[in-house]
């Protein structure tokens, strides 16, 4: 059998543009003379759609995009991701499916099983689970067709499992021999690697040549990396799509090659692609040809800038200086050097004026500690993000914001300042990797100029103010923070893990305070690229009592010492 693989880019609602993708994948394929074309999960009406999939008229006429697909499939099968409607008058309206279309008809459907909801995932509020399972012919061969979720249930890949059948063994058990998954997989750091041995894995177990398309592209803040693999019957990568870009391709399931083209890389080089394109896909597809940010002389904005550069163009990207009474004269000339080397226009705004007008009429002209003092600084982070929206809104550009993941997750931020924006950048991204990013960005000459980088940190609000001084040192606090979301880990984890017990339970309790929570709740979206990140797929109430203590934590770890 020759397939030919989709790997699209798509569009939620765009259903002629999605549609158009997938025809363009039925013309590679019979260029190349495939039997079989595979595109990704929910690739018609754009699998993060959410809510419009609750929507009546959405889901009655979730059919009418196949007629010109069915039109156009005339001598070879199509298996394309879908929504259908659940006729049978019981549970939710729609199913999630994969439409198996042949040489001008539907043949039919398969629904999928497992529906995730965990992280971003919330399948169970608009799908129906499948019924059943059943086996396609095609070109000879008996295909199942295991929808994302029911091939990744692996009993002998993963220790833990969150359901306890495995639909791709049922399909293996009734006589499959060929397994299709079509995927919407969502990008996190990792996962690229995890993904191509789970597949050969499960391909070599079962003996059985996998093809597995995956979805690529940005939605809001998720982020689908693509890296679409095709295995042999021994579990041999014979197709590798490159990740964070559309790909069309053919090949045959027993033509014995070995395809090593885009395994996966280095880390920081597969954050600094996902972020790029989760910049273009979100301006693009949200009709932003260009862009403006706040440029402060600071790592945060020097990075986001060089993103957005190397995302939208240089030219389409523009950073406004907006100097205080307390910014430094390098963080200003930094700024203007950052500028020419990226090729982006860089205009000055000062705050200064307006800053000492809004301190005399609020009465704040003494100098001071505590609320009045945050007060003062607060201030100028409102004009700045005041300036930006201005410029946004008059020159139709997207507002980028700058905050990284370790000062969101601890609220070192100003609500209706730094906060402003359309899309946060880096929000999912640790200012200890905010430098790792940095040096990728300058790994083949100076961009973002050194003085930036070997900067004590600062957001400049006052005379002799570094981050330091409100937070701990970030090579304390990120690794603290990467086991709390990352893995989930209790404090007692994260203390056996080697950290200082009073740092852990302090830097906790501060990333859950209600008002750090409230703060969070009204960023941009963020961009996803790391498990239980901050974003979407964070619940948490604002309003709560709930906190670690020392002593409790304490408690506990000596009655499990006594029974053991």
């Amino acid at each position: 059998m020759r397939v030919t693989i989709g790997q699209i880019n798509t569009t939620n609602g765009d259903y002629e543009g999605n549609v158009a993708k997938v025809l363009r994948a039925i013309e590679r394929a019979r260029a190349d003379r495939s039997d079989l074309v595979v595109l990704p999960e929910v690739a018609v009406q754009g699998y993060m759609s959410f809510d419009w999939f609750l929507d009546r008229d959405v889901a009655a006429h979730a059919l009418e995009p196949l007629d010109k697909i069915v039109e156009a499939s005339a001598g070879l099968t199509v298996i394309v991701g879908t929504v259908r409607p659940n006729e049978t008058g019981q549970g939710r309206r729609l199913f999630n499916s994969a439409a198996v279309i042949s040489d001008g008809r539907v043949v039919g459907f398969a629904d999928k099983t497992l529906l995730p909801e965990y992280d971003v995932f919330d399948d169970p509020r608009y799908f129906e689970p499948a019924r059943e399972r059943r086996l396609f012919e095609i070109g000879g061969e008996r295909v199942g067709v295991p929808v994302c979720e029911d091939f990744w249930n692996d009993k002998t890949f993963w220790k833990e499992r969150l359901y306890a059948n495995d639909p791709t063994d049922e399909l293996i058990s009734m006589g499959a021999t060929v397994l299709v998954s079509p995927n919407a997989s969502p990008f996190n750091r990792g996962k690229m690697g995890q993904r191509c041995k789970m597949v050969s894995h499960r391909s070599r177990v079962s003996r059985l040549p996998v093809v597995y398309v995956n979805l690529v592209g940005a939605n809001d803040g998720v982020i689908f990396d693509g890296a679409s693999i095709v295995t042999d019957h021994r579990g041999q990568i014979i197709l590798q799509a490159p990740p964070f870009e559309e790909f069309y391709g053919s090949v045959s399931l027993d033509c014995d090659a070995c395809d090593t083209r885009c395994l996966p890389g280095d880390d920081i080089e597969i954050a600094h692609g996902a972020l790029v394109l989760g910049i273009r896909d979100y301006a693009h597809k949200n009709r932003f040809e260009r862009a403006v940010i706040g440029l402060s002389g600071g790592i945060d904005s020097a990075v986001v800038a060089a993103l957005a550069c190397r995302a939208l163009g240089a030219e389409n990207v523009l950073s406004v200086m907006m100097p205080s009474p307390f910014s430094s004269r390098g963080s200003i000339d930094d700024s203007v050097a950052l500028g020419k080397n990226l090729g982006m226009p860089v205009v000055e705004r000062p705050i200064s004026e307006a800053y000492e007008v809004l301190v005399r009429e609020l009465g704040l002209t003494n100098p001071g500690t505590g609320n009045e003092e945050l007060a003062r600084q607060n201030i100028q982070s409102r004009l700045r993000g005041n300036i930006l929206m201005s410029v946004s809104n008059a020159e139709s550009r997207l507002l980028l914001s700058t905050g990284n993941k370790s000062e969101l997750a601890l609220g070192y931020c100003t609500l209706y300042g730094d906060t402003n924006g359309g899309l946060a950048v880096i929000g999912d991204v640790l200012k200890t990797e905010v430098y790792a990013v940095a040096n990728y960005i300058n790994r083949d000459r100076e961009i973002i100029p050194r003085a930036i980088i070997d900067k004590r940190p600062s957001a400049e609000l006052a005379p002799g103010q570094f981050d330091d001084q409100n937070l701990p040192p970030y090579d304390l606090l990120d690794p603290i923070l990467k086991l709390y979301f990352e893995q989930k880990a209790t404090p007692e984890e994260i203390v056996a893990a080697g950290h200082d017990q009073q740092l852990v339970f302090d830097v906790l309790n501060r990333v859950e305070a209600p008002a750090n929570e409230f703060k969070r709740r009204q960023l941009p979206p963020t961009l996803i690229i790391s498990r239980n990140a901050i974003g979407i797929g964070r619940r948490r109430p604002v309003t709560h009592r709930y906190r670690r203590e020392v002593l409790k934590a304490v408690e506990r770890a000596g009655e499990a010492a006594a029974k053991s």
